[in-house]
């Protein structure tokens, strides 16, 4: 199987190298050509056109910073559908608004191929090492026939049924994901106010029910100044912002939603649009005149977990 890899940043570039560690057949290309070259000198080949990928390639993925990006891969005139045809597979693992994903996906279809929304989640240091997990929306047959590749790039895989229903569970996890994130800001701050040692406030939260990979993972980066978990304001604003479109689209009035997304158009407006996300904890230490800083926790997250071969994960209640 001959797999194309279009969209080398943070998660695509390691994303790619699981594939082609695991001996996989990799064909890559981003608009910077300068991401792809530790692939290139791994042994990768350059896609010089999405289309000439989509000719080439049995799987061609998407991993790119917005759903526009995606639109452009694959609708201009030497873009993805111009070169695809009856049994390829795209394979979208951007992190992408639901309609837009089923819009591109009916003219993947219309040329034979078969479309797959596949986000990951799980953070950017199990990207590297493929033990992230990935969902995935299709027919099964597709996801059978995608299962290999898959396998080499996450742990634990999720079925989540048509297309589409991928895109829409990443956006919820990334929203709970973003909620948590200003709790443990907020509860790391008011800690230190209250005269907390903050190693024994981390040690206290990880130990009990307010715990949460969050805080297992960005409370680290906080704690140590860094604040660099791979991941930037602006993709937050879109995720929360693709969540409160899917609440709007279906009538649901959120109250929390909303709140986040000020906060984080606050931070972006103070910080800039590529600020690390955790680094949003600024407007409370700028607030208060408080360093939430402490000894012996690591500037970035590494993977410890030895890399395994992906598997399904069977929803509670199915067989």
């Amino acid at each position: 199987m001959k797999i194309g890899f279009i969209g080398l940043g943070n998660v695509g570039g390691k994303l790619a190298g699981s594939i082609l560690r695991n001996g996989l057949d990799l064909t890559v290309r981003d608009l910077d050509k300068g991401a792809a070259q530790h692939l290139l000198d791994a042994g990768a080949s350059w896609g010089e056109s999405p289309k000439e990928m989509a000719e080439t390639c049995d799987v061609v993925i998407t991993c790119l910073p917005s759903p526009a990006a995606s639109a452009a891969v694959l609708e201009a005139d030497d873009g993805l559908l111009a070169g695809f045809s009856e049994g390829k597979v795209w394979m979208e693992m951007s992190t992408t608004d639901e309609a837009e994903v089923k819009r591109l996906g009916e003219k993947v279809k219309a040329v034979g191929a078969q479309p797959v929304d596949c986000p990951v989640s799980g953070g950017c240091h199990r990207a590297a090492t493929g033990n992230i997990a990935i969902f995935a929306g299709c027919e099964r047959e597709t996801f059978e026939k995608i299962m290999p590749v898959l396998k080499t790039m996450g742990r634990r895989l999720l079925h989540t049924g048509d297309l589409g229903s991928a895109s829409m569970l990443k956006v919820m996890t990334n929203y709970l994901a973003t909620a948590n994130l200003l709790t443990v800001c907020e509860a790391l701050v008011t800690s230190k106010a209250a005269g907390m040692d903050l190693n024994t406030t981390y040690e206290a939260i990880a130990i009990s029910s307010g715990n949460s990979f969050v805080h297992e993972t960005e409370g680290q980066v906080i704690l140590n100044g860094s604040r660099d978990i791979n991941f930037t304001m602006d993709l937050v604003k879109k995720d929360i912002g693709l969540f409160q479109e899917i609440a709007n689209r279906h009538d649901v009035p959120l109250e929390i939603s909303p709140v986040l997304i000020d906060i984080f158009d606050d931070g972006i407006e103070r910080y800039g649009q590529r600020e690390w996300s955790p680094n949003i904890i600024k407007r409370l230490e700028e607030a208060t005149g408080l360093s939430i800083l402490a000894p012996g926790f690591p500037a970035e997250m590494l993977d410890d977990e030895p890399e395994e071969p992906g598997y399904e994960v069977i929803p509670t209640g199915k067989s």
